[in-house]
């Protein structure tokens, strides 16, 4: 994973999203207290958070507030998705294989950043194409790249695309019931555990 892939999954993201502009983005999306407008927003949001979290090292960030306002116009928050991957995947690019930053859920690589961004754009492009009510599939090798990365312990035998769905909570699988908790492994790949975390 790295920054070449973050901005191929961003310019699909941002590809599909600029064909539904006429919709309406003010449509709640099912499921999620936001509108389709408000996931396109947090998407951008965690974007931005994660250059600065990866940048300021692995202590928390913790004097700044900065959000992207949902109220915007459509196009204007699909040049902030475009902007906000950008500056996430220079840094990303520019930092040292071993270098960390900060998140909740452990102590992120570059690699690892760029992961939780793609899946962060697919995975919410989805909830906004539920929004809109239109179909969203992303390429198999853009999935399987955050797939892999974040969820190691993921049935291998299952396609890509609905395996990260069903990882991030969002439908069942074949032979696996739909997830209720769910977390991701953004530390190195050497330091999972082998085990499948539940929350």
């Amino acid at each position: 994973m790295d920054a070449n892939v973050l901005l191929s999954t961003a310019e699909t993201c941002a590809e599909f999203l600029s064909g539904h502009l006429e919709r309406d983005w003010s449509a709640p999306v099912p499921e999620l207290d936001l509108t389709v407008a408000g996931v396109v927003a947090h998407i951008s949001d965690c974007l931005h958070w994660y250059a600065y979290d990866l940048t300021a090292g692995p202590v928390e960030l913790a004097t700044m507030e900065s959000h992207v306002r949902p109220g915007s116009a459509p196009a204007e928050l699909l040049v902030t998705l475009g902007t906000t991957a950008k500056v996430l995947a220079a840094v990303v690019a520019t930092s040292a294989p071993e270098a960390r930053g900060f998140h909740p859920w452990g102590a992120a690589d570059p690699a690892g950043f760029a992961a939780m961004a793609c899946d962060e754009l697919l995975v919410h492009t989805s909830d906004a194409a539920r929004g809109l009510g239109v179909p969203f599939e992303p390429p198999a090798r853009l999935a399987a790249a955050a797939l892999y990365r974040l969820f190691p312990w993921t049935p291998m035998d299952t396609e890509p695309w609905p395996t990260l769905l069903w990882a991030n909570g969002r439908a069942p699988l074949p032979g696996h019931p739909r997830l209720t908790k769910w977390r991701w492994h953004c530390a190195p790949l050497s330091e999972w555990d082998g085990s499948a975390p539940i929350s």
